[in-house]
């Protein structure tokens, strides 16, 4: 399993060892041994998450309602995406 530094840490060897995986973690200052060239979808839609205030310091305490909240966010980030879209496309 190749990781970025980011996973460099103790636990995360333990757990890799408990499982009888292999990790070959890159050290912090060093590149990762495999370098993907675009971020992975689920970096960049928790970066589009973090841009919502509101979800980075969540304290509702029912999960229908954080549910709501991420689902509220998704469809902004869907309809911003389409506005661009047709921006490009249908001027």
């Amino acid at each position: 399993m190749h990781l970025d530094a980011g996973y460099d840490s103790g636990k995360t060897r333990d757990t890799l060892a408990e499982r009888g995986l292999h990790g070959e973690i890159a050290h912090k200052g060093e590149k990762a041994p495999i370098q993907a060239t675009r971020r992975w979808h689920v970096e960049r839609t928790n970066a589009w998450h973090n841009s919502f205030n509101r979800l980075q310091r969540c304290y509702e305490r029912r999960e229908i309602v954080v549910d709501a909240f991420f689902d509220l966010a998704d469809t902004i980030v869907t309809l911003r995406s389409l506005i661009r879209q047709a921006w490009t496309t249908h001027r």
